[in-house]
């Protein structure tokens, strides 16, 4: 299968700012998460999606692709990630290069490892779904058959539609929720279902060391922890 990877990038990030290229363990954010994809066995072509001129600089350093520069209108805040894959799909279109299916890769979790990126690829393959996410078990606590929501009448009912809670632990069926650390999709559901999940969704479980995705000052420095002890 011919796979096309892509970085998404952007800069302008207020929470924590120039987080992607900002220096977790000496090295740039950025760079995590390009070493261990350049080293995928699975990728036919590994790229950078951005619109920020000193991301690019870094990811040029780092001996990354960087074929376009990314549409600001692309690049907000509010940017949804389906039009960022279809942006790079439609410039290798217009090249006359197809791809069978894109893996995102999110530069906010840099943890992941080579391993991992080819196993889920693998995964996405074997099963034949549309598109494949990176998954981790929601605690038992918030699992869906023990949350509620307020109905009409200022009561609570189950969050799921049931009439009876499930009163057992132990009886509760395993729920998952993304984490964002990888996204396969098929190039014909993005593009022709302008879709990023499809009709079928397959799923690999995430170890729990990768447990960080930086969006805020509290997760950078849970990262620093994490990547200084990986340093040890």
């Amino acid at each position: 299968m011919n796979i096309l990877g892509i970085i998404p990038a952007r800069g302008g990030s207020k929470t924590v700012p120039g987080k992607n290229i900002k220096l977790l363990a000496g090295k740039p954010l950025l760079q995590y998460t390009v070493d261990v994809a350049k080293a995928s066995k699975h990728l036919s072509k590994l790229i950078l999606s951005s619109d920020d001129d000193a991301i690019i600089n870094v990811a040029k350093q780092l001996n990354l692709e960087v074929p376009f520069k990314r549409p600001s209108d692309l690049a907000q805040d509010s940017s949804p990630t389906l039009p960022v894959i279809q942006h790079a799909l439609h410039f290798y279109k217009n090249q006359g290069i197809h791809f069978d299916a894109v893996c995102l890769l999110q530069v906010t979790s840099p943890f992941k490892t080579t391993e991992f990126i080819d196993n889920a690829i693998e995964r996405f393959i074997e099963s034949k779904a549309d598109a494949l996410v990176s998954v981790k078990k929601v605690p038992d606590e918030y699992n869906p058959h023990w949350t509620f929501k307020v109905n009409d009448n200022d009561c609570l009912e189950l969050s799921t539609g049931e009439e009876k809670i499930i009163g057992r632990r132990q009886d509760l069926p395993v729920a998952y929720h993304r984490d964002g650390i990888i996204y396969l999709t098929k190039t014909n559901v993005l593009l022709n279902q302008n879709s990023l999940y499809g009709n079928s969704l397959g799923y690999i479980e995430s170890p729990p060391n990768f447990n960080v995705n930086i969006d805020t000052m509290e997760d950078w420095e849970k990262a620093v922890t994490m990547a200084q002890k990986q340093k040890l």
